[in-house]
């Protein structure tokens, strides 16, 4: 009954599932967001920032941002990821977080496919270069935002890289248990990544 009652409050605190805030083109513009379902961005580029709550799978209240490990990312802890892309091919994605285990290191990486109640739903890491060969599982190929939170339970990072996303690619971010390029999946948030 807790644990209901938490994912309640938690979805009440979230803004929407995980919807678009200040999503603006170059021009001052307003843009759908990418992912397959609104526009490129504009010739100007892509620009999104948008934040959840975190629940379990099947909360009453569902969310864009789901925890499979309560212990490492409680429910009700907080996440954002912005993005800018232009058109000249560069891109940095920018991760926030509160609420999560102070002093944990977590892995967070871009992922090719939206979240599910199963962690392996989000897919495989999202690479410039797809490749099975292990030695391009690596931060130049990918986006990887690792971070360790704070004594608050806060963390970020930021990724910069020297191309854009391929259209309908790039869906989600994943936290996982340990830095680098692999690790457990304890959460997820589905993302409006775009292209430019």
């Amino acid at each position: 009954m807790g644990l209901v009652v938490l994912a309640l409050a938690s979805a009440a605190l979230a803004t929407g599932a995980g919807g678009a805030h200040g999503a603006t083109g170059g021009d001052g513009g307003t843009v759908e967001p990418g992912g397959g379902a609104g526009g490129t961005g504009g010739k100007h580029g892509y620009s999104m920032r948008t934040d959840a709550r975190f629940a379990p799978p099947g909360a009453f209240v569902p969310s864009a941002a789901v925890t499979y490990d309560m212990r490492l990312v409680p429910a009700g802890s907080w996440i954002e990821v912005g993005q800018r892309s232009s058109e000249r091919g560069a891109t940095t994605v920018k991760l926030r977080v509160t609420g999560l285990k102070a002093g944990h290191e977590y892995g967070a990486h871009v992922h090719r496919k939206p979240c599910g109640a199963d962690p392996a739903a989000a897919g495989g890491h999202y690479q410039h270069r797809p490749s099975t060969d292990p030695a391009s599982v690596n931060p130049d190929n990918e986006v990887w935002l690792d971070f360790t939170a704070d004594s608050r339970g806060a963390g970020g990072a930021s990724a910069r890289h020297d191309w854009n996303f391929r259209f309908g690619e790039a869906a989600s971010v994943v936290l996982h248990g340990e830095q680098g390029g692999s690790g457990m999946r304890l959460a997820c948030f589905t993302v409006p990544f775009g292209w430019a």
